[in-house]
């Protein structure tokens, strides 16, 4: 079963969704702003996340290397994460608005 899952995204062309879901969960986990977060959008690398208050904005700010670790730590560990994937792989950079 395990085998089946991976080549079944594959072969319906599920990995770009399904990638960038689990990197927007891996944030939900690890940034402990799923409640201030309001908008997350990915793509080249790039984790653009909207927050709806400064204050939590500024305080990810000062720890956006150490969440970005973390989620590509998740991923890494992910059985349903496609590091093979060319559109949506692992972060490289967060940007908080």
């Amino acid at each position: 079963m395990d085998q089946m899952v991976p080549m079944f995204v594959r072969a319906f062309k599920l990995t770009a969704g399904l990638n960038t879901q689990r990197v927007f969960a891996a944030w939900d986990e690890v940034s402990g702003a799923k409640d201030f977060t309001l908008g997350k959008f990915y793509r080249a690398g790039k984790l653009h996340i909207t927050l709806s208050s400064s204050m939590v904005r500024n305080h990810l700010e000062f720890q956006k290397d150490a969440i970005l670790q973390a989620i590509n730590s998740i991923l890494k560990n992910d059985k349903l994460f496609s590091q093979d994937c060319e559109k949506v792989g692992f972060v490289k950079e967060i940007i908080l608005r």
